[in-house]
């Protein structure tokens, strides 16, 4: 008989309570709703306390399941009185950085959706923290959890593409919704220079910074140009961008936009043999001269699959969250976001590292 992939995950992980617990701060982000649920019965960890003041997010929270003996105002408070092992927090860009501040010394583990902040210099702040009080960092990202990126690294790292040169990555969608319902919070930060760190630029931006970096390495120079086509929905940010990454022998085009008319996730990489091309539902690998190929998916272990999982096994086998959802590779994804907002002042290219 096959076990149940949570209750497998729970035999693997002896050195951690016997009911691992997490907290959630904030349910401003919307991403929040894609996890709550699975959130509210405990899998694979025991939720104790939401931390909201938003009635309308509350609301919509207590339809989907959650107790109101669980929200809490204050989230100080409840991490003081809960003393959760894991918190995620759901909150505007730059207030990551104090979400750190606090739980860094109480030894509480931390995840974010990406980025990891909303400037380079809170970005490598967190790091610091994080090395200093040994609490783990994790930067979630919606394509770390599909079997079609580890089939794209497997090929990629198999030599078959020869010596890579080239990547193209374009992520995107029509934009983030109108300021209504529970969207408006989502919105109201997410079209805010400050909050959100740029528009879509770091929205989606820090996708194919984060591939670039991991497939490429550290580019030698960044240039940006953004555009806005839709001043009156979005007045304050841009909401298309493209950036280019310099390599000694390579180089990275880069192209992230609320304005496409489906959803896009997608990145493709060309050596002198050939190409490997990956998004959510496949990924193929093009020989030179002949036709696609597709790759097959990878059995993956339970915890390679979720996010929570995944932190929860970390925390059981003292590994640092490692590949896309690392701390470093995103301090580098920060950098790169935020050399691409100093081209697009200046119109020129930005030398990295940056001083």
């Amino acid at each position: 008989m096959a076990i149940a992939p949570m209750l497998f995950l729970f035999l693997l992980m002896p050195a951690l309570a016997q009911d691992p617990t997490i907290a959630v701060v904030g349910m401003v982000h919307s991403h929040v709703w894609g996890h709550l649920s699975k959130m509210i019965a405990g899998q694979p960890a025991k939720l104790v306390g939401v931390a909201e003041t938003e009635p309308v997010l509350i609301d919509d929270a207590v339809k989907a399941g959650l107790s109101r003996d669980l929200v809490f105002a204050d989230w100080r408070k409840m991490l003081d009185e809960k003393k959760p092992l894991v918190v995620w927090a759901f909150v505007e860009n730059n207030r990551h950085l104090e979400i750190v501040q606090y739980c860094a010394p109480r030894k509480i583990h931390v995840m974010f959706e990406k980025p990891l902040a909303s400037s380079f210099k809170d970005a490598r702040t967190i790091q610091a923290l994080a090395r200093q009080h040994g609490i783990k960092i994790m930067v979630n990202y919606q394509m770390a959890w599909w079997p079609t990126m580890h089939a794209l690294k497997t090929k990629l790292d198999s030599g078959d593409l020869g010596t890579v040169f080239r990547l193209h990555g374009i992520v995107g969608h029509g934009g983030p919704g109108g300021p209504t319902g529970r969207n408006k919070f989502f919105f109201d930060w997410l079209t805010d220079p400050e909050k959100n760190g740029a528009g879509a630029l770091m929205d989606f931006g820090c996708y194919n910074a984060l591939w670039s970096l991991m497939y490429l390495g550290k580019p030698t120079s960044v240039f940006a140009h953004t555009i806005s086509l839709r001043p009156g929905e979005f007045p304050k940010v841009e909401d298309s961008s493209a950036i280019m990454l310099t390599y000694p022998k390579g180089v990275a085009l880069l192209e992230g936009s609320w304005d496409l008319p489906q959803s896009y996730q997608q990145v493709e990489l060309f050596g002198l043999n050939g190409s490997v091309m990956a998004d959510r539902r496949e990924a193929t690998f093009r020989p030179a001269r002949q036709q696609a190929q597709v790759l097959p998916n990878p059995s993956l272990k339970p915890h390679e699959l979720e996010p929570i999982a995944y932190m929860l096994e970390c925390i059981r086998s003292g590994a640092d969250p490692a590949g896309m959802v690392s701390v470093d590779y995103n301090v580098g994804v920060n950098e790169i976001i935020e050399a691409a907002k100093m081209s697009v002042k200046s119109g020129k290219p930005v030398a990295l590292p940056l001083r």
